[in-house]
């Protein structure tokens, strides 16, 4: 019961709305010298440009042709409402009202002609029609291809084990000097020296340290 009187309600709106921009778009063409029945013919002519291009909108999706028809009628419907207000004197309306009320009829064809005839937008890339497939024929069976026996690889020849490397030889100063700094590093540390500190202490390379910490010991 809501819904129905919800709907009749916005019908009697629509008609009054209807009714009202009826009249002023009569009253704007009779007062810029469009008398009789062409008076009448305006707002049937605005109101079904509207219609046309609303129709347009709602069935083939938004488009620059149908918006900009639809805006035209609006904007026409909306200033004949706004000058019949007091805004415009229809005692004397201006040469531009006149001009542009007279024209009207050419414009209004050209954008009903335009939105009746002109083709509307179309899927670029159409989804193509099922075709029926016709059943593939077998393929012939490969024959499998004879195994040949396989050979044993030959067996690859072990890496020689790298010689070790040589022991550098060690000057007998050097092992001395070494000496000393391990006496002064047990009396400094109470610990005997290690290769590392001293490798650090004597400046030679890894190697050579290691060598004279075994004459050390």
């Amino acid at each position: 019961m809501t819904r129905s009187l919800r709907v009749d309600a916005v019908l009697v709106q629509a008609v009054i709305a209807g009714a009202l921009s009826f009249a002023h778009l009569h009253d704007l063409a009779a007062a810029a010298g469009q008398t009789g029945w062409k008076a009448w013919a305006y707002p049937v002519s605005v109101d079904l440009l509207l219609v046309a291009a609303w129709r347009r909108l709602r069935n083939d999706g938004p488009s620059r042709l149908a918006w900009c028809w639809f805006l035209i009628a609006l904007v026409a419907s909306l200033g004949a409402n706004v000058a019949t207000a007091g805004f415009l004197d229809l005692q004397h309306p201006p040469a531009w009202l006149r001009f542009g009320i007279a024209g009207w009829p050419a414009l209004a064809f050209l954008g009903g002609t335009l939105l009746a005839h002109s083709p509307a937008a179309v899927d670029r890339d159409p989804e193509p029609e099922p075709t029926e497939s016709l059943p593939a024929e077998p393929a012939p069976a490969a024959e499998p291809a004879p195994v040949e026996p396989s050979e044993p690889a030959p067996a690859l020849p072990a890496a020689p084990e790298p010689a070790p490397e040589p022991a550098p030889a060690v000057p007998a100063a050097l092992v001395d000097h070494a000496r000393k700094v391990a006496a002064d590093h047990r009396a400094r540390t109470g610990s005997p020296i290690d290769t590392d500190t001293l490798r650090a202490r004597l400046g030679v390379p890894a190697p050579m340290a290691a060598a004279i910490a075994v004459q050390l010991a």
